[in-house]
């Protein structure tokens, strides 16, 4: 058997990792890695392509998301740009305090933990429901005691899926004069953006989670709200990022949000049809399964992340091998802390206490019922529970 028939078999339900190019995608990128060639930055007709296709892009991505073009720039992906945008207003506003939370992505996370060693910064945790959700209320004491703060808070968690008031987090931050930075990396190309509405300062987005390819993100920086330089070097993306452009990313960044929000409903509506299937198969699969934060939630949580919480066993400890065995690719926490010794920072901070095992399932519009029920059966063949 060929590797292409082997990976054939698999059910891939780790899209909050990263998710399946789009051909549609992979046709637009392809010219720009064979044919046109040239460096955006010269300024002769091989450049000059280049950079028209760079801005068209920008141009897109600006429409779709209700900005400027000049709003846009393009980065190496979510990671850089949350860095980005944290360091960079920090330094901009003399910044003295930051408010987030302990289960944001570790890009945020680690960046502020080093700005707080550093002396640069003072950071402050705003409380958590019992199910992982922001307390507004004491978002507002925190911003009342810190004005000018920086924010931090992600549109929706990478592990449990809870999804953020953004609109009203960002009224709170404009009447205490706050700098909002929110990381919606996995909600860019499942949701719609309305940078007009949601009043947030800086933003990062990644095109790999929304079938575009890797290594290519953004960050959008609200004009009224500029920050300096990242990276230094050239003069490059508005002079806010040194560096020769990834011009086919670029491209296929733009693509794929193209088409996510040309079938953002459609595939709304299909995907929380399994994520519903998911839920009740493995409530019949397992008995005792409970579902991490808000996950089950279709509300209050990202209809693309589905948290499971399995009864303390002896199989949860190989319980992602054993499923990875039976050729279902799934994930015990978030992939950027793949080969580390400890667990979920996200699941330690919510449930610091807990036994219980712990798989994420992410879903995409290339995944069908039928595999939903594959992988609910193999789950009870597990824990030896006839469906």
């Amino acid at each position: 058997m060929d590797r292409g028939q082997l990976l054939s078999m698999r059910i891939y339900l780790d899209n909050a990792a990263t998710t399946p190019l789009d051909p549609e995608v992979f046709e637009a990128m392809k010219p720009f890695m064979l044919e046109d060639f040239g460096n955006p930055s010269s300024t002769h007709s091989h450049g000059r392509k280049v950079r028209a296709a760079i801005e068209t892009a920008r141009k897109k991505i600006a429409e779709l998301l209700n900005c400027t073009p000049g709003e846009i720039i393009f980065t190496s992906g979510g990671t850089e740009a949350d860095n980005a945008i944290i360091r960079c207003a920090v330094e901009t506003y003399g910044i003295k305090h930051a408010i987030s939370t302990p289960i944001e992505h570790h890009a945020v996370t680690h960046t502020l933990s080093t700005l707080e060693k550093q002396g640069a910064v003072e950071l402050q945790y705003v409380n958590l429901d019992a199910k992982g959700h922001v307390d507004l209320e004491h978002l507002e004491e925190l911003l009342k005691t810190y004005p000018n703060a920086l924010v931090s808070l992600m549109h929706a968690n990478n592990e449990i899926g809870n999804i953020l008031p953004i609109e009203e987090v960002g009224i709170l931050c404009e009447k205490y004069k706050a700098y909002f930075h929110s990381d919606t990396v996995q909600t860019m190309g499942h949701y719609r953006h309305d940078l007009k509405k949601q009043k947030v300062h800086g933003m990062a987005a990644a095109a790999h989670k929304f079938h575009g390819p890797k290594g290519v993100g953004l960050m959008y920086i609200n004009k009224d709200k500029k920050i300096h330089q990242f990276v230094h070097g050239g003069s490059q993306e508005r002079n806010m990022r040194g560096g020769t452009e990834n011009v086919y990313g670029i491209i296929g960044l733009a693509k794929a949000l193209e088409i996510c929000y040309r079938e953002m409903k459609a595939h709304e509506t299909s995907i929380k049809k399994l994520k519903s299937q998911m839920i009740e198969k493995l409530k019949e699969a397992v008995p005792g399964v409970s579902f991490h934060g808000d996950s089950a939630n279709l509300e209050r949580s990202l209809y693309t992340v589905l948290n499971v919480s399995l009864p303390e066993s002896d199989e949860n400890e190989m319980l992602l091998f054993n499923l990875d065995m039976a050729g279902i690719s799934a994930s015990g926490g978030s992939a950027c802390s793949s080969g580390a010794s400890t667990g979920s920072h996200v699941l330690g901070a919510l449930y610091p206490n807990s036994k219980r095992g712990a798989v994420r399932f992410s879903f995409s519009k290339y995944n069908t019922s039928e595999e939903i029920d594959i992988v609910a059966n193999k789950l009870a063949d597990i824990y030896k529970v006839s469906v």
